[in-house]
């Protein structure tokens, strides 16, 4: 049986590792105003890795919400706040869409099947601490 190339692999693959997660956020950070659609890659790319947790959940959507002010995305800044006040209930309740990138323009309730890109993204980043 032949292996695809990029694999989609399954939402429950996706384990947190504080590593990754720093690196990414590190990443992010250094990015500065230069590359929105990059920035908001390893946003989603943050989010899916640290969305079981509750803390960096919600510092993946602080991210987002600061993204969405400097780049002056009312529809992104409304999503987020309402996502920054859902963040808790969601791990309370233990209902999380796993695989959600949390952005504004998809339901923050639709778990989703990660996309290559994210998965490249991530494990870049899981490996970049080896380099």
């Amino acid at each position: 049986m032949a292996t695809p190339i990029e694999p989609i692999e399954p939402v429950e693959t996706v384990v947190f590792d504080a590593h990754t997660f720093e690196r990414l956020s590190q990443a992010y950070q250094r990015l500065g105003h230069h590359d929105v659609a990059q920035a908001w890659h390893l946003l989603e790319a943050m989010h899916v890795l640290g969305q079981t947790r509750l803390l960096p959940h919600a510092r993946s959507h602080c991210f987002m919400l600061g993204l969405a002010w400097r780049t002056r995305d009312l529809s992104e800044l409304g999503g987020q706040f309402l996502r920054l006040l859902l963040v808790p209930l969601g791990h309370l309740l233990g209902r999380l869409p796993l695989g959600n990138t949390g952005r504004a323009n998809i339901s923050a309730f639709q778990p989703m099947t990660v996309t290559p890109k994210l998965w490249a993204t991530i494990r870049q980043f899981q490996s970049s601490a080896d380099s």
